[in-house]
């Protein structure tokens, strides 16, 4: 199933059951305060004020986390580029004959680090891709390192190519490892419990009106489902409908600019 229609059908799924649970909680608490109508609210307040505090939190804290997670992930790209592109003006210090060969390399060095995003949702093509792209950056590294042994190629041409290229290669797994942090799944699951579980405590409050106000019912239940499932899109931004595709960009105006 696509990821988009995945996470709009778990929002979807959210809303309907926070409708349905503040409707069961409306019920309970009708049928409480017809048994017991001085104790219906008596210490529910506390209760309900704790749940919703830590609802609230733990909103506050995965919302926060997504954000700067989706931050970085920006920035890396960024920092990708500008690492390659040091690299790629650096090899004007190797010899004439040794360097075309070497630009052809980053240039499909370039392509493949572009493909491997752009593969995605299919995560073993993106895999696939990776390890081509890590096969050209060992290829790439020892014609470097050949052509800085040459001896037409000027003794700075080893102590200023090498460390740009390192920077190239060790951005590469710092990008692939920032795409697979995320919160532990139980985070996930305790925000979607929470949710539920203050709908449940905000019907049984509302038990005290003589009618629904369906307009606080399907407000309140759309109101966090909408948040969650935008939480869930920042956290993975190259699967929703929120995504860092457009900083790609910049990879491209690099990859256009060796040609």
């Amino acid at each position: 199933m696509d990821y988009a229609a995945l996470t709009s059908l778990l929002a979807l799924g959210l809303f309907v059951g926070m409708v349905l649970l503040l409707e069961l909680g409306r019920r309970i608490g009708v049928r409480r305060i017809a048994n017991d109508p001085e104790g219906a609210q008596a210490g529910t307040g506390a209760v309900d004020g704790a749940v919703f505090a830590l609802l609230g939190l733990l909103i506050a804290f995965t919302f926060s986390g997504a954000a700067t997670r989706f931050d970085e992930r920006r920035n890396l790209i960024v920092q990708e580029t500008n690492d390659i592109g040091t690299a790629y003006l650096r090899l004007d210090l190797l010899p004439a004959s040794a360097q075309p060969a070497l630009r052809d390399l980053f240039r499909r060095y370039v392509d493949s680090r572009l493909e491997v995003y752009r593969k995605l949702p299919d995560i073993e093509a993106a895999r696939a891709e990776l390890v081509r792209s890590n096969q050209l950056q060992g290829e790439i590294w020892r014609q470097a390192v050949a052509a800085g042994r040459m001896s037409e190629a000027p003794p700075a041409a080893n102590m200023l190519l090498l460390p740009a290229l390192n920077q190239m290669i060790d951005i590469t797994t710092t990008r692939t490892m920032a795409a697979q942090v995320h919160p532990p799944m139980v985070i996930f699951v305790l925000l979607f419990g929470l949710a539920l579980v203050a709908a449940l405590l905000a019907g049984y409050g509302m038990a005290g009106g003589k009618k629904r106000s369906w307009i606080h019912m399907i407000g309140f239940a759309a109101t966090m489902a909408l948040a969650v499932n935008i939480i869930i899109d920042i956290e993975y931004p190259r699967l929703g409908l929120i995504r860092v595709d457009a900083f790609d960009q910049a990879l491209v105006e690099l990859r256009a600019s060796m040609n």
